[in-house]
């Protein structure tokens, strides 16, 4: 097939096909988990974000006003004193987070607005 033909080939498959676009429930914050081997090379940072739905369901972080979406992310480039998670759109970086932390950082920084700052390395400029 020349390249003509397979512009148009494309063109037309993109042309037919309807694009569906995603839906997310509304949520208050964002939690970033780096679960990147440099950041916590003994998989503590996916144990971790695999703990979060229990612990928010039992803090009311599930849903409603208070809703909190997770994530994984590759790397932050941040790669000392992990697990390293940042809290959006508070810009809120935590390290060293380990289980009985981010208990704290549920119950202080996600449910009473008020972030742990003995665990913040960095605030962004939204401020917490």
């Amino acid at each position: 097939m020349s390249t003509d033909n397979m512009n148009t080939a494309l063109a037309t498959d993109t042309a037919t096909s309807e694009v569906i676009r995603p839906k997310i429930s509304d949520y208050r914050r964002h939690l970033l988990i780096c679960t990147g081997p440099r950041c916590a090379p003994d998989g503590a940072a996916q144990d971790l974000f695999d703990s979060l739905g229990a612990k928010f369901k039992a803090a009311g972080l599930n849903d409603g006003e208070l809703r909190v979406k997770r994530s994984r992310v590759g790397c932050f480039a941040a790669c000392k004193g992990g697990p390293v998670m940042c809290v959006q759109p508070d810009g809120t970086w935590y390290y060293n987070v380990t289980p009985a932390h981010m208990d704290r950082i549920i119950t202080e920084h996600l449910v009473g607005g008020q972030p742990v700052q003995e665990l913040v390395f960095h605030q962004g400029p939204t401020g917490g």
